[in-house]
């Protein structure tokens, strides 16, 4: 199925849904950048970026993995 279909087939709740989550991501980057402008001239070192960059990487990886899980076992019968 293209994007394209995907939107045109949208009802109303639908973009809705869409509008809102758009929005809470607005907010909370904007939330994110005023709160880190907040803290003043911080710095981090080497290792600190990269446990934010591992740590990002990581939880992300185990969302893709745990969702990739759900949908091969419902793709297969093994939700009872």
């Amino acid at each position: 199925m293209s994007l394209r279909k995907t939107f045109a087939d949208m009802s109303r709740a639908g973009w809705l849904a869409l509008f809102i989550l758009v929005a809470f991501l607005i907010a909370s980057v904007w939330f994110g950048i005023v709160g880190w402008r907040a803290l003043g001239d911080v710095e981090m070192t080497a290792f600190g970026w990269f446990a934010l960059i591992a740590g990002s990487l990581i939880t992300v990886g185990l969302g893709a993995g745990l969702m990739a899980l759900v949908f091969y076992s419902s793709r297969h019968d093994m939700d009872h």
